[in-house]
């Protein structure tokens, strides 16, 4: 990708990342209508939800036309090249229905199959954290300022992060406990937000398991652009999902790895 091509692509997704937080904030901490996409289980979406992915359309209709999009909403829409966006209109929407500001926007565009450019944007705090090749920005109010992961390089030292200590069953859970123990503190419960904070330097480890495309796209360039690394839990590609480990350096990552590979996929 070229510098003058990043700063195109950059602009679009800051068009969709604006007009997705004025289509949500409205929805936000009010009585929403829930539906679960789900027979057994909860997997909740809401009107919120379709708004923001069809802004996110609507910007791209406009300004990329030619591009693909995958949206967890509306599904696929093909392009005529290989570029294709990928959009979650809020990660987190259990965060979202519950009045907590950690849910957010993810936007990520892939090219030939690979994550390329992200955005993670959470329009309640206001602050918004883009990734490409060889760099990554938090944008606060009009502060801008460079992101770097932390320099923890051992796993008895470091932060760990997860959204749900129940998305781990079976091998996988005795796989996260044994990283979990070994960690310094974990936290529970901030979705892709977490992936923002490893590139901001707070969090130094996120593990996590069943993520899908649209989970994780947006974030592999912010995380990659601020130094950090980010794989499946077989040290493999993770841009399909699935399971996911993020790490600030990759001494970090093979201490966590070294815990996961029994219940590596």
């Amino acid at each position: 990708m070229s510098d003058h091509d990043f700063q195109s692509d950059l602009r679009i997704a800051h068009a969709m990342a604006d007009a997705a937080r004025a289509a949500i904030k409205p929805y936000f901490r009010t009585h929403l209508d829930i539906d679960n996409k789900l027979s057994e289980g909860f997997d909740p979406v809401t009107e919120a939800d379709r708004a923001s992915e069809k802004a996110m359309r609507d910007v791209l209709a406009r300004l990329a036309p030619q591009d693909g999009i995958l949206g967890e909403e509306f599904g696929t829409s093909r392009g005529s090249g290989d570029r294709r966006w990928v959009l979650d209109p809020i990660d987190g929407t259990r965060a979202f229905i519950a009045g907590l500001p950690t849910w957010t926007v993810l936007i990520g565009l892939e090219v030939a199959g690979q994550p390329q450019l992200g955005v993670i944007d959470q329009p309640h705090i206001g602050e918004r954290f883009s990734g490409w090749p060889g760099g990554a920005q938090c944008n606060h109010g009009g502060n801008v300022r460079p992101l770097a992961v932390s320099t923890c390089r051992s796993l008895d030292q470091a932060i760990l992060a997860s959204t749900d200590p129940y998305l781990f069953v079976g091998s996988e859970r005795e796989a996260f406990e044994a990283v979990h123990g070994a960690a310094r503190l974990c936290r529970f419960g901030f979705d892709a937000y977490a992936y923002a904070m490893l590139a901001s330097g707070g969090i130094d480890l996120v593990v996590e398991s069943g993520l899908q495309i649209y989970d994780v796209q947006a974030l592999i360039p912010v995380v990659t652009g601020a130094g950090g690394v980010v794989t499946d839990w077989r040290g493999g590609d993770p841009s399909r999902g699935g399971q996911v480990v993020a790490a600030a350096n990759r001494n970090l990552l093979d201490q966590a790895l070294d815990r996961l590979a029994p219940a590596a996929l």
